[in-house]
């Protein structure tokens, strides 16, 4: 699906606004193509999870795939392919852009209300440079609300398929406890708490809702996106890396997400990304916790240490 890049796109009103209708029957997100599916066992029901323990090394396989959601979405897309930060710049900076997405992720599941208040200060400043111009195809500015909450769900829906495909599908109780510290992923910035759906239930409904709207990506944004699917902004990689990673980026996006995308995903495909998942999973039992979140931690001193440094945090 794709639209013209001379359309004007603006971000919903109030997305918030959609969330008693929405919720007014409970919606299947997988069936309609706007969830990947997952084949893993289902957990037991005594195996209990929060969105912290889901912040482990494997998670970090659904980034790719998890910027082309965000970025999907021309408001979002063209707010990053225009950015005038240049430091932050996907394909210039893709190290520095990626510490500074998974430290914003440590900040806002594993920190202090202190991290997040600093943190928050820090990417404010970049976000306010970053608006529409005449020139733009579209408009956009990255301090709206709802734009950061279509970003924001993208980043929890990132962790709990990672997690599902790890552990196995949650019950809907256990998936409650999952999804209750959810919410500063978008709140840590300017999603308001009332904003963020208030139970998983509520978040699959509005996630159907904006995603019915999001999933448009132009030409220009396809193309721009295509570069991260492909790998091939980061110059010479070597054939099979680059198909591995291919693979699992297309993988991590739902069949509509693909669709848009043109990637062309098979059921041989399917079964072998379970497969690829099953094994990781089997794999992950034997890694404890504090390990898995190692990386999450480390982030987070960097950041913590840095401030008290008056070094830049983004």
């Amino acid at each position: 699906m794709t639209t013209s890049a001379e359309r004007i796109v603006t971000s919903p009103a109030d997305p918030a606004a959609a969330h008693p209708a929405a919720v007014a029957g409970l919606v299947d997100p997988v069936a309609q193509g706007y969830r990947i599916p997952i084949s893993t066992p289902a957990r037991a029901a005594h195996v209990l999870t929060t969105l912290a323990d889901s912040m482990t090394a494997p998670s970090s396989a659904a980034g790719p795939a998890n910027v082309v959601m965000q970025l999907i979405d021309p408001p979002v897309a063209y707010g990053v392919m225009e950015s005038p930060v240049e430091s932050g710049a996907l394909y210039k900076h893709p190290i520095k852009r990626t510490r500074t997405t998974f430290t914003y992720l440590a900040v806002a599941v594993l920190g202090t209300a202190d991290d997040k208040k600093r943190y928050r200060e820090a990417v404010n400043t970049a976000h306010r440079q970053v608006r529409s111009t005449e020139k733009s195809p579209v408009k956009y500015n990255a301090m709206d609300r709802n734009l950061q909450l279509w970003v924001a769900m993208c980043l929890y829906v990132g962790f709990e398929d990672t997690h599902t495909l790890l552990r196995g599908p949650m019950s809907p109780e256990q998936r409650a406890l999952f999804y209750r510290d959810a919410a500063p992923l978008g709140t840590t910035l300017q999603v308001h708490p009332d904003q963020w759906p208030a139970t998983p239930e509520e978040f699959d409904a509005v996630w159907v809702e904006l995603c019915r709207t999001k999933i448009a990506p132009t030409p220009d944004t396809r193309d721009y996106l295509r570069q991260l699917v492909d790998l091939t902004f980061v110059g010479t990689v070597p054939g099979p890396l680059k198909a591995f990673s291919r693979f699992q980026t297309a993988g991590f996006l739902a069949p509509k997400f693909r669709e848009a995308m043109e990637i062309e995903w098979s059921a041989r495909d399917q079964r072998l990304f379970d497969g690829f998942w099953r094994l990781v999973g089997f794999a992950n039992r034997f890694v404890p916790t504090a390990i898995g979140q190692l990386p999450y931690r480390l982030l987070l001193t960097d950041m913590r240490t840095r401030a008290k440094l008056g070094r830049p945090l983004v």
